[in-house]
């Protein structure tokens, strides 16, 4: 692939249309676990761990106040339903926010390459 390559369109067909997968967690330490096991699962390409946030909720009829260590995956469409697996498995809350949103644009080589990351078939022999 070219290093020069201009931006492109991320949605290249609909299961490897580029995605990006947001979650919190209540620690550094239970984010860093998450981020581990995705990663060692194969459901997503990389995964930032951002800085700490200030969350304000309704939880169970009371406003609460958290700080929260926000994951952010880059994946395909294809392979959304396995990372939200791994989240729902890993995750210590009852109800997590496991958000995704489409990246409709980015850097063509940097889309190819979490598309490839994320493919199944193109690690299984690692």
């Amino acid at each position: 692939m070219q290093s020069g390559a201009s931006s492109q369109h991320a949605a290249d067909g609909d299961g490897a249309a580029v995605i990006a997968v947001l979650t919190n967690l209540p620690d550094a330490q239970t984010a860093a676990r998450l981020s581990r096991a995705l990663l060692e699962a194969r459901v997503c390409a990389c995964v930032n761990r951002l800085a700490p946030v200030q969350s304000e909720y309704w939880w169970q009829g009371k406003l609460e106040q958290a700080t929260e260590w926000p994951l952010l995956a880059k994946t395909t469409r294809a392979r959304y339903a396995a990372l939200e697996a791994v989240i729902r498995a890993n995750h210590p809350y009852d109800v997590p926010e496991i958000i995704a949103w489409p990246v409709s644009e980015g850097f063509g080589p940097y889309l190819a390459w979490v598309r490839d990351q994320a493919d199944p078939a193109a690690h299984s022999a690692e």
